[in-house]
């Protein structure tokens, strides 16, 4: 554990005397049965509440969290039976999908002292949702640790009830060095692409390991800045767009197809969908009813999906438009986009600061619009038109 969280020692620590108090040593006051691990996108709040849980669950009584006895590799790989993590694939966590949190957390630990609950994103209880949950966060069973990860203790972010019950653990977000250290390390890249990638994903962990592995994620990131270039030739923008939002779909969609197809086929196995005899009728017209729920709720997955994956696109776009701003001011900072240098110059050339902080309103402006369920290619057009007139595009 003390790898995994070497670079933010003062989490460390925290995690390490709780796991402590935990065994029954040191101040007892350091342990809590309710904590909220909070941080920037991509800081790796999941992955420090990750490292606690394996601390707690840990086997060898000369170093807590080691990191290499059988429960701590098992909590690593997702395998630990005591270990429950909750990562929400809807927009909003519901109050059926606590009443399924509350189960899992009621029960007792299997192997170990502790049975630890790690809740991802938990700025997505609706308050009704916040409200049912508040009673098991208040008073979980004593065997029972509870991990709530958010972006911060923001009233808009998180509960401030639940806020009220947690003990809070700010979680920064990793130095470069200590994002080139994880992805030279663990995923085998060379110290270039690992500084190109910690930059262009902005230090977000998750952002920067697909960086590394994936090709068609390079790829699209590529596509996604070069509509700064294709701003300046006229309706070949839009048309590029309407291609990116495409891709887009596919890459939040049918990326997930395979999956969502077999959950429905397990489901309709367990419904006995296809079946024959005597009763059968009446078990397909409620298998029918449980097939649409499950369709539903896939949809509400894929409208998420495609919002995160929008939200990523306006990410990599701003980042061009705020390093042109650096190079056109002189600013003394590092680049988003180090290997689009030539691009961003280009723009700082051709547009004015003014130009280039109106570009990036505009952008926040797109975001806002989909946050309020504007479609996604009118939200575009719009940003583009905006920035077209920032750029004086005639």
């Amino acid at each position: 554990m003390s790898e995994r969280l070497a670079d933010i020692p003062r989490v460390r620590e925290t995690v390490l005397r709780a796991a402590q108090a935990a065994r029954g040593e040191g101040d007892p006051y350091a342990m809590s049965h309710a904590w909220l691990f909070t941080g920037p996108p991509g800081a790796g709040r999941s992955h420090a509440a990750v490292a606690f849980a394996a601390a707690l669950v840990c086997t060898n009584p000369e170093e807590i969290g080691c990191g290499r006895c059988a429960a701590c590799q098992a909590v690593f790989k997702g395998a630990h039976t005591d270990v429950e993590r909750i990562e929400p694939k809807e927009l909003s966590i519901s109050v059926e999908t606590v009443r399924v949190i509350i189960g899992k957390a009621s029960r007792l630990p299997t192997i170990g002292k502790w049975r630890v609950i790690i809740i991802d994103e938990a700025d997505r209880f609706s308050t009704a949702a916040a409200d049912a949950f508040l009673k098991t966060v208040e008073e979980p069973p004593a065997s029972t640790v509870i991990i709530l990860c958010a972006p911060s203790t923001d009233p808009e972010d998180f509960s401030p009830t639940l806020r009220s019950r947690c003990r809070h653990v700010y979680i920064p977000e990793p130095s470069e060095s200590e994002l080139v250290r994880i992805l030279t390390r663990e995923e085998g890249a060379s110290e270039d692409v690992a500084r190109l990638a910690a930059a262009a994903s902005l230090r977000h962990i998750g952002r920067a390991r697909r960086l590394v592995r994936d090709k068609d994620a390079r790829e699209f990131r590529a596509q996604v800045i070069n509509l700064a270039e294709l701003v300046f030739h006229g309706d070949e923008v839009f048309k590029a767009v309407a291609t990116l939002l495409k891709a887009t779909d596919k890459e939040a969609v049918a990326a997930h197809e395979s999956g969502d197809a077999l959950e429905r086929e397990k489901l309709e196995q367990a419904l006995g969908v296809g079946a024959r005899g005597k009763g059968a009728a009446k078990a397909l017209r409620g298998a029918a009813a449980s097939v649409k729920e499950l369709e539903a709720l896939q949809k509400k997955r894929g409208t998420r999906r495609t919002r995160d994956v929008l939200d990523l696109v306006l990410v990599d776009l701003a980042g061009i438009y705020r390093d042109a701003l650096v190079l056109r001011t002189g600013a003394t900072v590092g680049l988003t986009h180090p290997d689009y240098e030539g691009q961003a110059r280009e723009i700082a050339q051709q547009v004015t600061p003014e130009g280039l902080v109106a570009c990036l309103d505009a952008i926040a402006i797109c975001r806002g619009s989909l946050d309020q369920n504007v479609t996604p290619v009118i939200a575009f057009n719009g940003m583009i038109g905006r920035i077209r007139q920032a750029c004086n595009v005639k």
